[in-house]
């Protein structure tokens, strides 16, 4: 065996063993930052402030007794002469007229924007949580990109020395490297350039994606190194409990719940339309003088007024079974909602399931395994006794579990995200039993 044989294979051997160094210290995103960014920036929040507002305004107005109604007018004038005086019964009028709404229809009219107003704040808390879910989801994106092209990059000079290396010892003829050894090494490099692109352009599109969040400024910075340890910590030990009991303290089943309320209102208000609207009515009329000079009285009138819903077949049936039928399916609507939160929380749990034992599989087998196969194989080109493509492909199969096991481990902390929104509860307090509608 020749000098250069001697020479460069350890140097070979010792650039396979050896990781890249990280990088010097530069500001980090850190995904608690992100998520209060987000969810301090968030225009919906204040939007469904602002709705809160309109609600309790209309509230008070729908509770108010309507405005009277004034009429000015001239009564009983004669058609011949148009004098005020020539009849007796001519009259300069002035009346005012109250509307009294049926029932307790103001009351429940005031009470079901009240109500309305009441599912904001649980809307509220749903949609943090779901910024939270869905920023989550746009970090760990960047993390699995960014952690996927620094390992990447780490390794990309241990090919290229590899290139070198079968160039040197195919132009000296002395290290037994082949024409082919060196068109090898050449594509592997080339397919790791390839490789590094598509990940670069795919995290150039997760960071816009959550700029959209946070901005662009931030966006653009390096993330943590390290996924939170809650998101990958162990699942709740009652889990099968939380995904079932705690969900009618979700947020969203929440609002669902105070919309029913709401609905039960609409159904009482439906009811009031059986019972008459009322009106009191107040008219005063002056009268001119008669033609002999003599005064006439002033006349007043007083009178109340009311409607009879004897036909209500068409009407105020059809309205009761309508409100009652929207309540019906408002209670179905929570059932389903309820099936879907908690279908969608087990295969969650199923998912980070199978991910943790395929991660402690890699990270205690499969990867010592290869590390050791590729040790295994540097160690026989080394001593001339094994192929420079073997050593090569276990390289190249060690870097594809590395990059494997940083999906897994995105994608388990993806999946915590969801089980975590999926079993947030509300901080909000309802003001109505919340095992009412349990289906």
């Amino acid at each position: 065996m020749s000098f250069l044989s001697h020479l460069v294979k350890p140097v070979v051997l010792g650039a396979l063993i050896l990781t890249g160094l990280p990088g010097f210290a530069e500001p980090r995103l850190e995904l608690s930052d992100a998520i209060d960014v987000a969810t301090e920036e968030d225009p919906w929040l204040r939007q469904s402030v602002q709705i809160q507002d309109a609600l309790l305004e209309e509230s008070i107005a729908d509770g108010a007794l309507p405005d009277p109604r004034m009429t000015l007018g001239a009564a009983n004038l004669p058609t011949d002469t148009f004098d005020t005086g020539q009849e007796a019964m001519t009259q300069a009028t002035v009346g005012l007229t109250q509307r009294i709404p049926r029932g307790n229809s103001r009351q429940l009219a005031s009470a079901k924007k009240a109500e309305m107003a009441a599912v904001q704040p649980f809307r509220r808390a749903n949609r943090r949580a779901q910024v939270e879910q869905t920023v989550t989801q746009l970090w760990l994106e960047v993390w699995r990109s960014e952690q996927s092209i620094w390992l990447i990059e780490s390794n990309r000079g241990l090919f290229e020395q590899l290139e070198d290396v079968a160039e040197a010892g195919y132009t000296s003829a002395s290290m037994g490297s082949r024409q082919q050894d060196v068109i090898r090494a050449s594509l592997e490099l080339t397919r790791l350039e390839d490789r590094l692109t598509a990940l670069q352009v795919q995290q150039a599109s997760n960071r816009e994606a959550l700029a959209e969040w946070i901005g662009l400024d931030q966006a653009q910075l390096a993330v943590t190194d390290h996924v939170p340890r809650e998101l990958l910590g162990e699942l709740p030990s009652a889990w099968a409990e939380i995904a079932t009991d705690s969900l009618i303290r979700h947020p969203a089943v929440r609002a669902t719940d105070q919309l029913i309320e709401a609905q039960n209102v609409d159904v009482d208000l439906a009811r009031q339309s059986y019972k008459p609207e009322w009106s009191i009515s107040a008219q005063y009329g002056y009268r001119d003088r008669a033609p002999n000079g003599e005064d006439r009285a002033d006349l007043f009138s007083v009178g109340i007024g009311f409607d009879l819903p004897l036909f209500t077949g068409n009407r105020q049936d059809r309205k009761l079974n309508a409100s009652v039928a929207r309540l019906e399916a408002a209670k179905t609507e929570r059932i389903l909602q309820l099936r879907g939160l908690r279908a969608k929380a087990r295969a969650a749990v199923v998912r980070i399931q199978r991910l943790d034992e395929r991660i402690a599989l890699y990270e205690k087998t499969l990867l010592p395994q290869m590390e050791a196969q590729a040790s295994a194989a540097l160690t026989a080109y080394n001593n001339d006794d094994g192929d420079f493509a073997e050593a090569v492909r276990a390289r190249i199969a060690e870097l594809n579990a590395q990059v494997e096991l940083i999906q897994m481990k995105a994608e388990r902390a993806g999946n915590m995200a969801n089980f975590r929104y999926l079993t947030a509860e509300s901080s909000e307090i309802p003001a109505f039993s919340m095992t009412r509608y349990q289906d």
